[in-house]
């Protein structure tokens, strides 16, 4: 969906952007081909894997600079150098990267036998096994059934916890996906049972949605008027909080009818532009996994 990215964010050649989850920098590199020298762009992702990249590629660039961590961590970032409120755009492209998905030692797929983490930073945090050989079962389940929208959830998180007291508890993705399939009674065509498990644990363990929401809860205050806010999702829940953010953010209060004139303080932040945009079928038989993606994008008024 690059184009409909570039589309929403309306890049100007002296404009201030963050390429707020850069992956492997393809976003990026889009973006700084329509920057001129006066341009300035961010890179941020709590992958050590991308800050190599980002350096490699673009290290040599001054237009662009790295930031290590969280895209929730912005606003605190901008802060420091007083830059809050000036910039022009910020792109979020949200979930696990192909990079990531493809190299089996990071433990996010089901399809690669790897150990059993699923962080975005292996450096940081708990693994996925460290989480689950501590997790209630009611927490697990509440975790499967939310986060992955799965319906066999109870029964799942009660196999995942018999193995963990018969010290059996899995230690790699295939252990894992082979469990699961086991405890999932009926499967759904062309999907693997484990599918909606992994996902559900890699929120979990990344916090993903905490992020998104403290991220969301500070953006207007980074945008400056007629910034824009660009939001590719790939879940449902993190779809639902970008769509419901916009919708509060576009918003005015009720106001008793004697009223006249609206306070500043409750006037809309924001506007959405145009309709939620999904991936074309031409896109997504070059890459299956953006079936589920959803792109939103919102300005801020004056």
């Amino acid at each position: 969906m690059l184009a409909e990215v570039l589309e929403g964010l309306q890049v100007r050649h002296d404009g201030f952007y963050v390429d707020g989850t850069f992956g492997r920098g393809g976003h990026s590199a889009a973006i700084l081909g329509l920057l001129g020298p006066q341009g300035r762009l961010w890179m941020v992702d709590k992958d050590p894997d991308a800050e190599t990249e980002a350096r490699a590629k673009f290290g040599g660039d001054p237009r662009c600079r790295f930031r290590r961590g969280s895209f929730a961590e912005l606003k605190h970032w901008l802060e420091e150098e007083g830059l809050d409120g000036r910039l022009d755009g910020v792109l979020l492209d949200l979930g696990v990267s192909s990079p990531q998905l493809d190299r089996a030692e990071r433990g996010f797929s089901f399809l690669r036998e790897g150990p059993l983490d699923m962080r975005m930073d292996p450096e940081q945090g708990v693994s996925a096994r460290d989480w689950l050989s501590t997790v209630d079962e009611r927490e697990l389940s509440r975790v499967l059934k939310v986060y992955g929208e799965e319906r066999f959830a109870r029964r799942i998180a009660g196999r995942i916890v018999a193995a963990r007291e018969a010290g059996e508890l899995p230690w790699t993705t295939g252990e894992l996906a082979r469990l699961v399939d086991a405890a999932v009674p009926r499967k759904e065509r062309h999907k693997h049972p484990a599918t909606r498990t992994f996902q559900a644990l890699r929120i979990a363990v990344n916090g993903e949605l905490d992020a998104l929401e403290q991220f969301l809860g500070n953006v207007c205050d980074c945008l400056a008027p007629g910034g824009r806010l660009v939001v590719i999702s790939f879940h449902s829940l993190e779809d639902r909080m970008v769509k419901q953010f916009m919708r509060r953010a576009g918003g005015v209060r009720d106001l008793p009818p004697e009223v006249p004139i609206i306070p500043e303080g409750l006037r809309p932040r924001m506007r959405t532009i145009g309709k939620a945009v999904k991936a074309g079928d031409e896109e997504v038989a070059i890459n299956p996994r953006a079936r589920s993606a959803v792109l939103r994008v919102a300005e801020r008024l004056q």
